[in-house]
């Protein structure tokens, strides 16, 4: 049984991926949230690269067609909770993260939950919403409530959607060691991923923020952001760049948010003796890397997977404060009966989309 405080509709529009670039907007019933589980009504959700392979059917652990609702970066307004839960009450304003571990695994237990032994294992507890269960495409998305974060009510739904995205970089810079104060860093790839990682980088005290990237409009935001340096990989070597600005050292720290396969030999370039480098991004083929010049240079490599460790709930905190921004990534808005023009936009980069969102 859940606790309600209105009634809900039997039905909803769900987005519904039926098989490889069919996605539909169709009639699905309501889910009812399990003890643990809290059901929400989805205000808005982003689409990321993630979905783009996810649409194309190159995504593994998915549900099967035909069932499958994805997305993974949404927000909304509590409408139900599970029988247990006591934490949110209908009305509370909340974000996600796409990930609960199930809970029993050794790497569960000390915390890493995205990397979760039983990763897709619904028998066994483990979800991630819109990747291996039914996400947030839709009016109506259930979560466990430890994957939930309540909002201030400053926070729209532009901040919170980009909430999940702000952890993705809090949680890789927690897998490389945290402590950035006084530290060069260099941040390929300006996407959301890496728009909001560099911005967290600055609020943590870097004492240089170098940005690299190819297109000159997400560049220009990021230096609105905070950069303090930007390289458009088109007109200028980034390497000889990064290493210009740094007195030709390094960074202490290069961190990949590109996905490019020629990154992180770039990374590896840019990094100086006993520095790290970061991987946050997922790569549509195998990269190429002088891995002995990494060795012989003392580098130590690092790579995380998603927003773990409640790096969400620090990300919420620091939006509330003011110091990261996730409304200003938010470019193009589109009704869910229009989320396959939405995917298209995305795709083609048509109007130099940065932030795509869907609102139900």
């Amino acid at each position: 049984m859940s606790r309600l405080t209105t009634v809900l509709p039997h039905t909803m529009h769900a987005a519904v991926l039926f098989g490889p670039g069919d996605l539909r907007v169709v009639d699905r019933p309501v889910p009812e949230p399990r003890a643990e589980e809290v059901l929400v009504r989805v205000a808005m959700c982003g689409i990321c690269g993630t979905d783009l392979k996810i649409l194309d059917g190159h995504f593994p652990q998915t549900p099967p067609y035909g069932e499958y609702i994805p997305g993974h970066e949404w927000t909304g307004t509590v409408a139900a909770c599970g029988a247990t839960v006591d934490e949110f009450a209908p009305g509370d304003r909340v974000c996600i993260e796409a990930h609960h571990g199930c809970g029993r695994c050794g790497n569960c237990l000390t915390g890493k939950y995205t990397a979760c032994l039983n990763y897709g294992d619904r028998a066994k507890g483990h979800r991630a919403s819109g990747i291996t269960t039914n996400g947030g495409f839709a009016e109506y998305a259930v979560h466990h409530v430890s994957a939930l974060y309540r909002l201030p009510a400053h926070l729209t739904a532009e901040d919170a959607v980009l909430a999940t995205t702000a952890g993705t970089g809090l949680y890789g810079l927690d897998t490389a060691g945290g402590y950035i104060v006084g530290q060069d860093v260099a941040v390929f790839g300006p996407g959301p991923v890496g728009l909001m990682t560099a911005q967290i980088c600055k609020r943590m005290g870097a004492a240089q923020v170098i940005l690299i990237g190819t297109r000159e409009s997400r560049l220009r935001l990021g230096r609105e952001l905070g950069a303090d340096h930007t390289v458009n990989a088109t007109e200028a070597d980034p390497v000889a760049a990064v290493l210009d600005h740094t007195g030709e050292l390094g960074v202490d720290l290069a961190i990949d948010a590109s996905g490019s396969p020629g990154v992180p030999q770039q990374c590896a370039q840019v990094t100086k003796r006993g520095g790290k480098i970061l991987f946050v991004a997922f790569y549509p083929e195998a990269v190429r890397l002088d891995l002995s010049a990494v060795v012989r240079r003392g580098i130590t490599m690092y790579t995380s997977r998603g927003e773990g460790g409640d790096s969400v709930r620090r990300a919420v905190a620091l939006a509330a404060a003011g110091m990261v921004q996730g409304r200003a990534l938010v470019t193009h808005r589109y009704p869910l009966e229009e989320i396959n023009e939405a995917f298209r936009t995305l795709r083609e980069r048509e109007g130099d989309p940065l932030k795509v969102v869907v609102a139900p």
